[in-house]
């Protein structure tokens, strides 16, 4: 109920999505046209623009001026657009843009526009088979056309790292890329795939005379996202997402990745520290191609010397002080050495040492993290997934343990969903929370959502961040699930009578609070075990086979939450369960029963003949003297 979608006719091919704040606008661009959006209810179009091309590239420049690029025929082409109000247009001429954007919109790419300076990965002919990671507009620069560089690469993304800032070295910030690639390194007969991590230096002016207008600070890395024990490999990346903090040295890239050819139906999702990409580029050996007898090349790990400055380093205060103030300054060594050795030995290896997520059944596409900080004063990186079928998982990490507290169907048919953006309020016109969906406590709590908190006083789930009141008034419990503070969702009241024919089915329904528990049958006060075949336990109820006289009784229903080895129980539903024939039993004997009152100030009151029971015998009362043959334990009435 809190999804809203933007639909025109004519609308398709929807390839990039950029957020401004500053206007509460987000841009659209598709195929043959721009659309701007009111960023507060994207159903609202505020401004379009037509224009016969595949747009494939928005980059913000200021409020009002974008730099837009699209396929434009096979002839690609930048200009720069300005949005004011309702209206949009483009200014000046359009500009020949090979390497900037692709030719045709099915290849994947990537692009980060910085300081009037254009980062691009893409492909230089419409063939696709030039692969180029380019710096546009001042001082151009690229990589080489030589496999050991890039080898039939699938770009995902790039993103800058303000390294200079606080650095005590003078280090230079740095553009990453992050693709997947054919493997130079591995000899099989098979193509194997692998996830690269790729860098290069922002004030990189290419060679003097080996790497003129080349980059002579290009190094690649093994991405590594695996599950050690196993051997189990992740070796596609399907994308990235820097989660950016304060301090640059505190961020993480968080990835999605599956196995090459899809061959387990898994994606996981790894996590990346700056100080290990950091140590692998600084510190980490090289690999390098050596002609083998009987072998074209096999890639070894370089023993020789390594010259100095470090090939592929920035230029810092040590490179000044032995008199290379720029890359035009690095000595031919230097830069013959990079050249043939843009491949580290060391992977970037995830924190921890292995995924934070492993999910069955989706196929991850595109990832959104944001951190949010619990009443627990406790923060959690909060990750949004959208899947290849058009659905959104909502998830997080607590010591360790993984949960995905909400699963969303964001498209009525299965669509893959191909751009996700991050606003400070809104993913994808969608709230990173609806704490009002949850209507009692426990449904609050136990979803274990940092962004919600249940309020005691206004009986309803709030989001946290807007709660005005005294936070100690609030039930959160984000790392525990403890909802043991909440009142009972089951009042006395609510048992539901069920009816039942001796020798038939029952089947009972029920569903666990949350993404997260389990459920647990009760008969009697007695918990229900799975291996009894007279029950079959399934998600959503239980059913009851064959049922006789032993079976009625009192059936609970359990949500149950397991949480650093306590268990919360919950009671959602309870059932009476009783015969018919018992059932009007029941009825005669309180016949009977209200007869006797009736006549209890007789002293010699006439016999009460309240009805018969099955096979014919009656049920009489006289005198005060009871006579009844039933079982008590059969009659339910509180």
């Amino acid at each position: 109920g809190n999804i809203n979608t933007f639909m025109k006719e004519g609308l398709s091919n929807v390839s990039t999505l950029l957020v401004n704040e500053e206007t509460s606008t987000l841009l659209v661009g598709g195929r043959d046209a721009v659309f701007a959006l009111d960023l507060n209810n994207i159903s609202r179009e505020i401004a379009r623009m037509r224009c016969q091309n595949y747009i494939l590239i928005l980059h913000q420049i200021n409020d009002s001026t974008l730099y837009v690029c699209g396929t434009n025929a096979y002839h690609p082409t930048c200009n720069h657009m300005v949005v004011r109000g309702t209206k949009i247009h483009l200014q000046g001429r359009a500009e020949e843009s090979r390497g900037k954007c692709l030719f045709e919109p099915t290849l994947m790419y990537a692009s980060v526009f910085v300081d009037g300076e254009l980062y691009s990965a893409t492909s230089s002919n419409f063939l696709g088979t030039e692969p180029i990671i380019l710096r546009s507009m001042r001082n151009p620069l690229r990589t080489e056309f030589k496999t050991p560089w890039l080898n039939e690469p699938s770009f995902v993304n790039m993103e800058i790292v303000h390294e200079s800032e606080s650095s005590p070295n003078g280090d230079d910030d740095k553009i990453y890329v992050f693709f997947t690639e054919t493997a130079v390194e591995f000899e099989f007969y098979d193509k194997i795939l692998v996830s690269r991590i790729a860098r290069i230096c922002r004030g990189d002016l290419g060679g003097k005379r080996i790497l003129q207008r080349r980059w002579t600070s290009f190094l690649k890395s093994r991405l590594s996202c695996s599950v050690p024990e196993i051997n189990f490999h992740f070796n596609v990346v399907q994308d990235i997402f820097l989660l950016r903090r304060r301090k640059w040295q505190d961020s993480l890239f968080y990835g999605i990745f599956s196995q090459q050819g899809r061959r387990l139906d898994i994606s996981a999702l790894c996590a990346y520290s700056m100080k290990n990409i950091q140590e692998v580029f600084s510190k980490g050996n090289y690999k390098g191609p050596v002609t083998v007898e009987r072998s074209p090349v096999k890639w070894m790990v370089y023993r020789g010397e390594v010259p100095v400055p470090r090939p592929g380093a920035c230029i810092d205060n040590f490179a000044r002080s032995i008199g290379y103030n720029t890359s035009s300054d690095l000595p031919d060594k230097v830069l013959q050495f990079v050249r043939d050795h843009p491949l580290m030995d060391n992977s970037v290896n995830p924190v921890g040492n292995r995924p934070v997520l492993l999910k069955r059944g989706s196929n991850y596409t595109r990832i959104v993290v944001d951190r949010v900080t619990g009443l627990d004063k406790q923060t959690y990186d909060v990750m949004f997934l959208g899947t290849d079928d058009g659905y959104l998982h909502k998830a997080f990490n607590c010591d360790g343990e993984m949960f995905i507290v909400e699963e969303l169907q964001l498209f009525q048919s299965p669509e893959p969903v191909r751009s996700l953006q991050l606003s400070s309020e809104k993913v994808v016109q969608l709230p990173v929370c609806a704490c009002r969906r949850y209507e009692y406590c426990w449904d609050c709590v136990l979803a274990r959502d940092p962004y919600c908190a249940w309020a005691p006083a206004a009986e309803e789930c709030v989001r946290l961040a807007n709660h005005t009141g005294r936070p100690e008034n609030l039930i959160q419990s984000v790392k525990y699930g403890d909802a043991s503070s909440c009142l009972s969702v089951v009042s006395e009241n609510s048992v539901r009578k069920y009816l039942f024919t001796l020798g038939n089915n029952v089947h009972l329904k029920c569903v666990p609070l949350s993404n997260l528990a389990s459920v647990v049958w009760k008969f009697n006060g007695s918990r229900l075990q799975a291996e009894d075949s007279k029950y079959l336990l399934y998600d959503g109820g239980i059913a009851i086979f064959n049922v006789t006289l032993d079976e009625a009784g009192f059936y609970d229903c359990l949500s149950v939450e397991r949480s650093n080895g306590k268990e919360f129980l919950i009671t959602t539903a309870r059932y009476a369960l009783y015969a018919r024939e018992e059932a009007e039993e029941a009825n005669v004997i309180a016949t009977a029963t209200r007869c006797k009152k009736e006549y209890s100030h007789v002293p010699h009151p006439r016999p009460c003949s309240a009805g018969k029971r099955r096979g014919g015998r009656t049920l009489a009362f006289a005198h005060g003297t009871e006579r009844k043959r039933h079982r008590e334990q059969l009659l339910f009435a509180k």
